[in-house]
């Protein structure tokens, strides 16, 4: 049956974005949200077709302003003015946003607040070229649920001038905001966090709600973007994994924890393993905060993992991967195919190769049964797909 997105178009005329030409983020932009959803619906029925017969693609009543993390990098203009936003496709010139369509609404009317306090507190946004200035970038993560809003400021010294007094003008203008982090980025890097942290209000973490648990989100935490399609994401792994009870499930590429802890309410033990220790440990405070005690978190290479489980000839019935958009590695799908758990329940965010994987599980003794595409990334040209494959050679 097909799903019901109950599309309503958005107030937001699609084709009056005024930097869609320059950002890139929005590639589907001028395409009406039913075209975008038969078009990613075709894309993955076409990948699709050696192995199964995909389920219709389920996509979002509201499909915009849903992503709850939302980065912007400040800079100068030519009269050293502070401007922020977005770099332009495949360049670093800084191209100005005040709003987007798809970014939370409140996380944008923050990032406008941080920039017009800049000047009264003689902070200047950092200048890659010269290395002076003092903010890079400011990231703002948001609890769906629970409405708890982070704000993450990068800098680029660990010496922010008046940054009690900074604080508290935000707050008067954003009182909503619950925790506010200084990032030290001193690197002339890409990456947009450095390694070093300073909560100066608040937790230095915010909590959300998904599936019936409460999960922590720190600064470097993943934590899927689109909480609404997550939960429907979620809901048809657990729907393919098909758990009565008992069994022994492996979470690979755990993360915080998200999708192991809600398969622990139908599993006899869940395992879950990541090589990101700061997410290792928001996971188990996490299992700790819903009070779940028959999971079990391990920081390590997800490959590297399943192999050591694999030369232990452990028993596992079901494995839930949800690995980065290179996928998996071949290391980790000999180990799967090894240890021969029934079923395996495949989370993608790059469906080709989602695609390439499944080429290699089939030929280990796996048939894919069943598969869906999610739309996760509305006004994108990408998707998030769950797969089901079932044990059935030797």
């Amino acid at each position: 049956m097909r799903q019901n997105t109950m599309y309503q178009k958005p107030k937001t005329n699609t084709d009056s974005c005024p930097v869609a030409g320059k950002c890139g983020g929005c590639r589907w932009i001028g395409k009406p949200y039913e075209e975008q959803l038969r078009s990613k619906e075709t894309i993955f029925r076409k990948l699709m077709e050696p192995y199964c017969k995909p389920e219709h693609i389920i996509g979002m009543e509201q499909p915009t302003h849903y992503r709850n993390k939302v980065h912007a990098v400040f800079g100068e203009d030519r009269k050293h003015n502070a401007i922020s936003g977005i770099y332009e496709e495949k360049s670093h010139r800084i191209v100005p946003v005040d709003s987007c369509l798809i970014e939370n609404r409140k996380a944008d009317e923050i990032i406008v607040s941080i920039r017009g306090l800049l000047k009264s507190f003689k902070i200047r946004p950092y200048n890659e070229d010269t290395g002076y200035g003092l903010l890079r970038h400011v990231l703002i993560r948001t609890g769906h649920v629970t409405g708890q809003i982070m704000v993450v400021l990068v800098l680029s010294s660990p010496i922010m001038p008046s940054k009690n007094n900074f604080v508290k003008a935000l707050l008067k203008l954003h009182p909503e905001i619950t925790t506010v982090v200084i990032n030290v980025n001193d690197r002339n890097t890409s990456m947009v966090l450095g390694d070093r942290e300073q909560v100066i209000y608040g937790k230095g973490y915010i909590e959300d709600e998904l599936c019936g648990k409460t999960f922590r989100i720190s600064p470097k935490s993943f934590y899927q973007v689109n909480p609404v399609q997550t939960e429907k994401l979620y809901n048809k792994a657990m729907e393919y994994a098909g758990l009565t009870g008992s069994e022994v499930v492996v979470d690979a590429y755990c993360g915080t924890g998200t999708i192991g802890m809600i398969a622990s309410d139908k599993a006899g033990r869940v395992i879950g393993v990541e090589l990101n220790p700061d997410a290792v440990r928001d996971a188990r405070s996490n299992a700790k905060r819903n009070g779940v005690n028959n999971i079990e978190f391990y920081q390590n290479d997800a490959g590297k993992f399943l192999v050591e489980m694999a030369q232990q000839d452990a028993k596992v019935d079901v494995v839930l991967m949800d690995p980065p958009r290179s996928g998996s590695s071949e290391e980790f799908l000999n180990s799967v195919a090894r240890l021969a758990p029934k079923r395996v329940v495949y989370i993608s965010c790059n469906p080709e190769t989602l695609v390439r994987d499944l080429k290699y599980l089939t030929q280990k003794g796996y048939t894919v049964e069943k598969g869906v595409a999610v739309d996760m990334f509305p006004f994108t040209d990408s998707c998030e797909a769950v797969v089901r494959l079932i044990r059935t050679g030797k």
